[in-house]
Formats: structure tokens, sequence, C-alpha cells
């Protein structure tokens, strides 16, 4: 693994995960309490013992920025490196990242300078586990140009992912971006042979995760000037290259809506939830807080996620991560809600919005509050509206989803119905 160099893309400006990016990258958004979705992608590196890694970042990057710097320091006697590639003007170009090819293409001189075969290209923006050591040794041995990694995906889904069409040998023959058509999707089927989840499951879909070999990746950019690797790069490299399809049938999910993120997180809140954090042979790596235990007193807590630094006094949780430095005073009942916590600790002396975390006797159900915010006493959120967007002063309203941004405030006595 000393011989490939990974890039991950940092995303655009994330439009579907507004208002979650009004002050921040879609990589830097946090997940399961306590992690940023940056922490996926870096640490699949890390226990692939890829230590050569780029991160390339556009908007609102300094919260992403802070965390990486404060967080992935490698050995200086290794040759391993963590570096931030941020959009900039240039002699070549003066131009924001165009897509995803673009991104790469504006920063192919620092892909020229590394002395490896392969790049391997990943998102920080999905929730995966993935084997890039079996990964890289699969393109290998298929004497493949370029492998995509693929899974598994129903009908439904098809039409909304980009679906590949394979032959025996798993080479990619076709890929189609969003097909609607029923003749399309047909013929776009696995082989009967390769559906290894049966036919409820007869598609292949791009997960947006590329290895290339280096050479094959700088003729491509420099000979095509395409933005997008999934739309033009790529179908384009089926009619003059050797593509290939990695077989992954683990957990997967492109974080890329509110409803999306929201599920997911709630889901780290079961029993046995999909994407596992507690799995002490990979685990994922975050910044060092250094957080006292949490407090809890006279509280009733069913399926939460509840971490470090957070204090809870005589409230009910169920269905709720709870995120580091919470604060949730007495009487209130949080139902489905995804607590991001505090940058910073808070008072329990006072409960109006002066201080960070939930007030006294408030109800909040469906609701994502990010970072820092403060809610009064007597609040109830709990949208039963029919409109799914909405852009209010002090709240949003996505999929149906209530979310009050980083910093805000929510007064005493406000009702969101």
């Amino acid at each position: 693994m000393e011989n490939v160099l990974a890039l991950i893309l940092g995303g655009g400006q994330g439009n579907r995960l507004f208002p979650l990016t009004k002050y921040r990258a879609k990589p830097a958004v946090p997940i399961g309490g306590k992690f940023r979705l940056i922490d996926i992608p870096i640490s699949i590196c890390i226990h692939s013992n890829i230590r050569k890694i780029y991160v390339l970042t556009q908007f609102n990057t300094v919260s992403l920025h802070r965390h990486i710097f404060n967080t992935y320091h490698f050995d200086r006697f290794s040759r391993g490196f963590l570096q931030i590639l941020a959009a900039q003007q240039t002699l070549e170009s003066s131009n924001w990242y165009q897509g995803t090819a673009d991104a790469v293409r504006q920063n192919i001189s620092y892909i020229k300078n590394r002395e490896v075969d392969y790049i391997v290209i990943l998102s920080g923006d999905q929730l995966f586990r993935l084997d890039l050591d079996a990964f890289i040794k699969y393109h290998i041995e298929k004497k493949a140009d370029v492998t995509i990694a693929s899974t598994p995906v129903s009908r439904e889904s098809a039409s909304g992912l980009g679906i590949l069409k394979v032959d025996k040998e798993r080479k990619i023959v076709r890929f189609v971006e969003k097909p609607l058509e029923k003749e399309t999707l047909d013929s776009l089927q696995v082989p009967k042979e390769l559906q290894g989840q049966g036919s409820q499951h007869p598609f292949l879909a791009s997960m947006g995760i590329y290895v290339f070999n280096k050479n094959v990746l700088v003729e491509m950019l420099e000979s095509n000037k395409s933005e997008d690797f999934g739309k033009q790069i790529i179908p384009a490299a089926i009619q003059t290259h050797r593509v290939f399809s990695f077989h992954f049938s683990g957990y997967w999910e492109d974080i890329g809506t509110i409803h999306a993120f929201f599920d997911a997180n709630l889901d780290f809140a079961n029993p046995l939830p999909k994407f596992n954090f507690y799995d002490e042979q990979f685990p994922i790596y975050s910044n060092a807080r250094f957080l006292p235990g949490s407090k809890i007193k006279n509280c009733t807590v069913n399926c939460a996620l509840l971490c470090e630094g957070s204090i809870l006094e005589g409230s009910k949780i169920s269905n709720s991560v709870i995120g580091i430095r919470s604060l949730i005073r007495e009487g209130s009942t949080l139902d489905h809600v995804v607590m991001m916590g505090a940058d910073f600790f808070g008072s329990l002396r006072n409960s109006d919005c002066s201080n960070l975390g939930i007030g006294k006797n408030c109800i909040i159900k469906n609701t994502i509050l990010d970072k820092n915010v403060r809610i009064g006493d007597n609040v109830i959120i709990d949208y039963q509206g029919s409109e799914k967007y909405i852009d209010a002063e002090n709240y949003y309203v996505r999929d149906g989803i209530v979310v009050i941004t980083k910093n805000g405030t929510i007064p005493a006595n406000t009702h969101i119905t």
C-alpha cells in the first residue's frame, strides 16, 4: 500500500444537506454524536495502511481544516502525510471545482509528483466500511485500468443511482446514470450467476469509489476535459480501457440528504445498527477530546446513543442520539432527535436561551439540533404540517424534519407544530 495515493473528495456546496452545511463543508458535518463524516474515509485509509492522503476541499472549509489538523498526525519518520488541497486560483485555472473529475484535474500536478502507481478516489460524505487492500489487489489481479466499487441494489433504488452492466468476468460494458425506462433497466441486470443476493437486488450501483492506474488517470484527465467521473469520464473509459467492477455487499449509505442523514444517525441508537462503531478491529478515529463521563439524574432512557460530557436531568430520551457536551434540563422529552451537542460546556444554572442545551419542560420530536443550540423553557417542536420544506427565521424544515442550525436559538414558549 506504499504504492497507493488516496484522494478524498470533499464535495461541493452541499445544497441537499442544507442547513447542516450552512456553516461547514459536507465532510465536516457531525455524525454519531462525536464523529464527523470525514473520519469515515480517513479511518478506512488508515486501516488499509494507506498513509498518503489528499483531501480536496472547496466550500465552508474552516471547521473541516481545523478538525483534520487537530486529529490526524502521522509519524514524522514515516513517508505518510494527510494534506488538504483547497480550491485555489492558479495560472492554469481561476475557477472553483466544477465536478469530481475537474477537482482532481485541477490538482493533477500534485498527483504527478507522487511516486505511486495507483490512485484510489473516495467520497467524503458516505457511510461504509470497505477493505481498500482487497479492492486494490482485485484491481491488480484483473489487470484493470480502472476499477469501480459497486453494490447490489433493488429495481426501486436503481433509478436514482449510476448503474453498471457487467459481463461474466465483471468487466463493465455499460454505465447508465439514473436509468428510468423499464427497457433500459431490464438491459442492465446483472447476469444470474453473479446475483449473490438473489433477484431482489439484480442491479449493480456505482458507489463513486474508484481505483485508477496513475498513468491512466493522468492521461484521461488531460485528454478529456469533462467535469465529472460518474457522468462523463467513466462512460468514456468503458469504451477504451479495461474497467472492472469490485463487488461490495456490506452497508453503504450516501449521506446526501437530510432524510438519509437523519435515518442513518437514528439507526446508531439501535441495539444492532447497520453501521457498527463498536468494532474493536476497525475503530473509527476522530478528535480525542478528553471529556468526562456523562451524568444522568432521574431520567428514562430507551434506545439512545449518549456521548461523553453530557448532563441529563429528569428527562425522557427515546430513539435519539445525544452528542458530546449536551445539556438537557428537567421535564423535557426527546423522541427521534439527533442532538449534536456543543463545542464547549454550558451551565445548568439558568434555563433561558442564554445557556446551551435544552430548557425545562420541552417536547422535541423528529428534529435535528445542530451544534451549540439554545432551546428555552416550554418549547414544543413536533412538526405535523403538510409542507415538507420551510425556511423560517429560527429553524428549517426539510423532508418534514425540523432542523435547528448551528448556534441557533429558540426562545421559551415557542411552538413549532
